[in-house]
């Protein structure tokens, strides 16, 4: 049987450790931490892979971004939105919606990570960050890199 004093410290510590807030503040630390551009200004960035970079297929696309909170789409929250990449395509201009297809691909449930299959050769990503309606907060909040494919 358990103690009454212990079931009431590990229900808030449970509902505290679970709760999505501190997920995402988890994923925005760690990605904080691994890429030291993150640190100096406000914008999107490839955790992984780096501008330049010879890949394998899946490509493991990892996403960060300072300044803003990754949330999934469905409402309009200043300071608030989620990723985008554009294969071989360029960064939308702001208030414009992000296009839906096969070569710009949304990540409108929040996540800061995903793998793609591309084919052999040179690519550019251009990660794009957008609001709850999928519109663009522009050419500040993107960066294109480019990788090779194996």
């Amino acid at each position: 049987m358990m103690n009454k004093n212990l079931l009431i410290i590990l229900i808030p510590l449970t509902f505290y450790a679970c709760s999505p807030s501190n997920k995402t503040e988890k994923s925005e630390e760690v990605a904080v931490t691994e890429n030291a551009e993150a640190s100096i200004d406000n914008g999107v960035f490839f955790v992984s892979p780096k501008d330049g970079e010879v890949v394998k297929n899946p490509v493991k696309l990892v996403f960060g971004v300072n300044g803003m909170e990754v949330e999934p789409a469905g409402m309009a929250k200043e300071g608030k939105g989620h990723h985008h990449v554009a294969i071989d395509g360029t960064f939308v201009e702001k208030g414009v919606v992000v296009p839906a297809d096969s070569m710009s691909i949304h990540y409108g449930k929040g996540q800061t990570e995903t793998e793609l299959t591309l084919t052999p050769g040179k690519h550019t990503l251009t990660m794009q960050f957008a609001d709850g309606f999928h519109q663009s907060y522009g050419e500040a909040w993107s960066k294109t890199i480019e990788i090779t494919v194996e």
